[in-house]
Order: structure tokens, then C-alpha cells, then sequence
């Protein structure tokens, strides 16, 4: 399993034009001219630039994570009362 640092610390390749466009900003905005961007460099700067969109995601994965919870909690739940 890639751990949280790995993945932060991964340069995403330029395979389609969102990431291209991305890649190209945030290297930009950080003087970066050899194209060493992170995505950890992306995340910063999207929540610089762009805080609206990383809190919907934000808030989209805090209900996915608090409905699995729910989801394993009755599962538990299920399986104590077989017994």
C-alpha cells in the first residue's frame, strides 16, 4: 500500500490536458522551471488559489469516510447478535 507521504511526493505526469495545465501553472507560480512539480505542490497551491473546490472534496470524503464508519458499525453490530 502507497503510503500518504509517497503520494505527495509523486510527480504526476503531463497525460491529459487538465494535468498538463495544472503541472504548468503550479510550476509557474512556484518558479519552478525544470518541471519538478508534486502533487503535494498542487494540493498547496489549489488551496491557495482555489479553496472552494478543495473543500468540496474535503467535505465529500469526510461523509464518505463518516458513512463507511456507520456502515462498519452495523456490520460489528450484525455479526455480535449471530453469535
Amino acid at each position: 500500500m502507497i503510503n500518504e507521504r509517497e503520494l505527495l511526493e509523486k510527480q504526476p505526469t503531463k497525460d491529459n490536458e487538465l494535468k498538463e495545465f495544472l503541472v504548468n501553472y503550479v510550476g509557474n507560480k512556484h518558479n519552478n522551471p525544470d518541471d519538478n512539480v508534486t502533487v503535494e505542490m498542487i494540493v498547496e497551491t489549489m488551496a491557495s488559489d482555489f479553496p472552494e473546490f478543495l473543500m468540496v472534496v474535503a467535505e465529500e470524503n469526510w461523509i464518505r469516510g463518516y458513512q463507511q464508519a456507520l456502515n462498519d458499525v452495523d456490520y460489528g453490530i450484525k455479526l455480535e447478535n449471530e453469535d
